[in-house]
């Protein structure tokens, strides 16, 4: 199978990426297409985006996760789509720490022979924008960049504008998107506000798609994706625990979802499911209690800080899982789950909101980002797996103590542990975090767990043993 598949990448930031992306969803999920989607790069809110325009999971491909046979392994599983369409992050040639290309976008694209679109924000900009697409043209060595769309322009400024880009560029314009101000979508400090704090969101993004389809061909699209794919068909080595059979469902987790936590990789949970967990969802903004019969918890990233008030006056979920993790229940909490553990958040309105008691320390705001970006995440041992009840156990060929992730928050604690080491990939700058024992991991660090896919395999291993 060609896999037809297409890459929207952009010079930087905040040129319209996901707008366009989910534009893009929508019209060709009005034509009947059956879509895949990806998102490049550890991002957790333009994959809720994408969920919400086509109604299934949006997953992320990084090669700073997982290396290039794995990643094409990942792009390749359970993916039958008639085309996949992959967001790219940040600038197209943006990598490690920014100066490298590594993990970029390009890389990605490279890796899996996509062609890109170039979405260029040419908003102020007039015959500048011929240098913008030249410069990048220039560093694609591999001639993936396949057509651009010129964003936040008008008819007629396209209309001039687009003849000497083709002229002077030699690279078909596939079209524009215009200033839509009912389709801005707001951001926060971790990126966009949440789809679910959008309002009419649905109809927006139907608007956008049918502006979408009067103003770019999205028939150009669709053929460059199929031709290039067919010149260029994707191949690769499965991995031995994607070639495993599936673990049975007989260890039932609890997963925290509600606005407050809501940052997940599909590829984690799918990786839990199979190592042999039934994942259970529950608020702790809105439930009593937590599932029945569960014999772990998994407390995601999110936003905590924002609904500290409601989640402190939650006392009987606050008491419960206190309980439970005291009796020994294994758990795990990054990031957000990690804050909402502790005695008390403070708010940047000196406000202390008691929280689950677990961890004697307070998490407060800090004005800015904190360890941000990538890391390498150490732990004291591997996730060993010796006499385990798991099928797919005996298919780990990877026992190491190491996990790849990342760390995105303006909070910081007061207590953030010392059980684990993390390694920034280029500067190699370390710092040690998080807690670490026989049945849990609770730190600010994400863990992406295809990385490392013992890590999952260990912790269904925990629940289940715990269960026993």
């Amino acid at each position: 199978m060609a896999h037809p598949r297409i890459m929207l990448a952009a010079p930087k930031s905040g040129s319209g990426k996901t707008l366009l992306t989910c534009s893009l969803l929508r019209a060709l999920s009005m034509r009947g297409k059956s879509v895949q989607v990806f998102k490049c790069g550890p991002d957790y809110i333009d994959p809720m985006f994408h969920k919400k325009v086509l109604g299934i999971p949006s997953r992320n491909l990084d090669l700073f996760f997982t290396g290039e046979e794995e990643t094409k392994a990942l792009f390749l599983e359970g993916n039958d789509a008639e085309i996949s369409v992959i967001e790219g992050v940040m600038g197209l040639y943006d990598g490690l720490s920014g100066t490298s290309e590594e993990a970029s976008s390009y890389h990605l694209a490279c890796v899996l022979q996509t062609p890109i679109i170039l979405i260029v924000n040419a908003r102020g900009m007039g015959r500048s924008v011929l240098a913008e697409i030249a410069g990048f043209l220039s560093m694609d060595r591999e001639r993936l960049i396949q057509g651009v769309i010129l964003n936040q322009v008008s008819a007629s400024f396209y209309q001039s504008i687009s003849e000497l880009v083709e002229k002077e560029c030699r690279i078909p314009v596939l079209g524009y998107f215009p200033t839509q101000k009912e389709l801005d979508w707001q951001s926060r400090y971790l990126g966009l506000k949440l789809p679910e704090e959008i309002k009419e969101l649905q109809k927006k993004v139907t608007q956008a798609a049918e502006a979408f389809e009067k103003t770019i061909s999205v028939d150009a699209i669709l053929d460059i994706a199929a031709r290039y794919s067919e010149e260029h068909p994707l191949s690769c080595e499965r991995p031995s625990w994607l070639i495993a059979e599936a673990a049975p469902q007989k260890v039932r987790i609890g997963v925290a979802y509600d606005e407050a936590f809501c940052f997940y990789y599909e590829d984690n949970l799918r990786l839990l499911e199979r190592a042999g967990a039934e994942l259970c969802f529950f608020s702790p903004l809105r439930d009593d209690s937590l599932p029945k019969g569960i014999q772990g918890i998994l407390l995601g990233g999110g936003y905590p800080e924002l609904m500290a008030e409601q989640l402190a006056g939650c006392e009987g979920m606050k008491r419960e899982i206190q309980d439970r993790i005291q009796q020994g229940m294994p758990s795990l909490a990054e990031c957000g789950g990690f804050m909402y553990l502790h005695e008390e958040i403070v708010t940047p309105d000196g406000r202390k909101h008691p929280m689950v008691g677990v961890i004697p320390g307070k998490c407060f705001d800090t004005g800015k980002l904190v360890r941000f970006g990538y890391a390498s995440f150490q732990f004291p041992r591997p996730f060993a797996l010796e006499n385990a009840t798991v099928p797919a156990a005996k298919h780990m060929e990877d026992h190491a103590n190491e996990i790849r992730g990342h760390e995105f928050h303006y909070y910081d604690s007061d207590a953030c542990g010392s059980d684990c080491m993390a390694v920034k990939p280029v500067t190699g700058k370390s710092w040690s975090c998080g807690y670490f024992g026989n049945n849990h991991y609770w730190s600010y660090g994400h863990l992406y767990y295809p990385s490392n896919p013992g890590f999952a395999f260990w912790f269904v291993e925990q629940c289940r043993r715990w269960r026993s």
